[in-house]
């Protein structure tokens, strides 16, 4: 089966594409669960939400998609399909701004069982940025190549992402993607990895968006898999990740949301009823990522 990450098309189980593992079998072993977040990067925990809880979620978002004027009218509302214009949508807010629209969404990632398994993941009481990044994904759309730290690294370095998916997601609807061993990628970690992009406004944030190009200069390989609505996946801020294109007719519907030790700095953009979010990046004309990459020599 191919697939599309941006221009480029993978074939699954080829050398550029790969499956990723459930980490499921070391479910209950704290240490393993570590061991494993440290070797692979990333953990794979099929079914850590609750699924009814998801789909009650899945439905608020499709209700304001409806309001938006953005499915197709004629199509029933559970199934998501994107209207005319095919826009998409980011409902990036406070949890005290999204409280009143989507209460089961927060439900979802703020629930005890997922502050609890960071708990034990962090060895420590955890706490999640109020901001969180709900989005509906378009017929075509994709996120590019990138490390999380460029948006969010004022704080600890040891925030971590999970990514969920509101609904069964095929690969045709534009899974997360990660390239695997590229937390190892020094040279870029030390120069992109560096990047604020408040402070040097470098457009789009991504370091590219092509994933072959990645594994061809700095290797490593890159990994999906289907979800299913209840799924998600955890990683830390040097874990490069994309997504695959949507090629289908029905909205992806995903957040991203942050975790991290309650003890440790956080990034003040993030916090708080009314954070302020990215104040400065876009302001001002941008400058390219083709130009930044020539100036860090990567």
């Amino acid at each position: 089966m191919n697939v599309q990450i941006g221009q480029r098309s993978l074939e699954m189980g080829g050398p550029y594409l790969t499956e990723l593992r459930s980490s499921n079998d070391i479910m209950n072993d704290t240490e393993a669960l570590r061991e494993r977040l440290a070797e692979d990067g990333y953990l794979l925990i099929r079914g850590l939400h609750d699924r009814n809880q998801v789909l009650s979620a899945r439905t608020e978002f499709l209700q304001s998609m409806q309001e938006m004027g953005r499915l197709d009218p004629a199509a029933p509302l559970e199934e998501g399909i994107i209207g005319g214009e095919n826009k998409g949508a980011m409902w990036g807010k406070s949890a005290d701004e999204l409280k009143d629209s989507f209460p089961q969404f927060l439900n979802v990632v703020n629930s005890s069982k997922v502050m609890d398994f960071f708990e034990r993941l962090l060895l420590g009481p955890a706490l999640t940025y109020d901001y969180k990044w709900p989005r509906a994904v378009g017929h075509g759309g994709n996120t590019g190549a990138h490390y999380d730290i460029v948006y969010m690294g004022r704080g600890t370095k040891n925030v971590y992402t999970m990514w969920t998916p509101f609904g069964d997601t095929s690969l045709e609807l534009g899974t997360l993607a990660l390239c695997l061993g590229s937390q190892h990628f020094d040279k870029i970690k030390q120069t992109y990895g560096e990047m604020d992009v408040d402070r040097d406004n470098v457009a789009t944030g991504w370091f590219s968006e092509d994933p072959v190009e990645i594994v061809d200069t700095f290797g490593g390989q890159w990994a999906t898999t289907t979800f299913e609505a209840g799924d998600a996946i955890i990683f830390g801020m040097y874990m490069m990740h994309a997504s695959l294109n949507n090629t289908t007719n029905r909205y992806r519907l995903s957040a991203d949301t942050r975790y991290q030790l309650a003890v440790e700095p956080t990034d003040e953009r993030w916090m708080g009823s009314k954070p302020k979010g990215h104040y400065a990046w876009g302001k001002t004309p941008p400058k390219t990522v083709d130009q930044a990459r020539k100036e860090w020599g990567v």
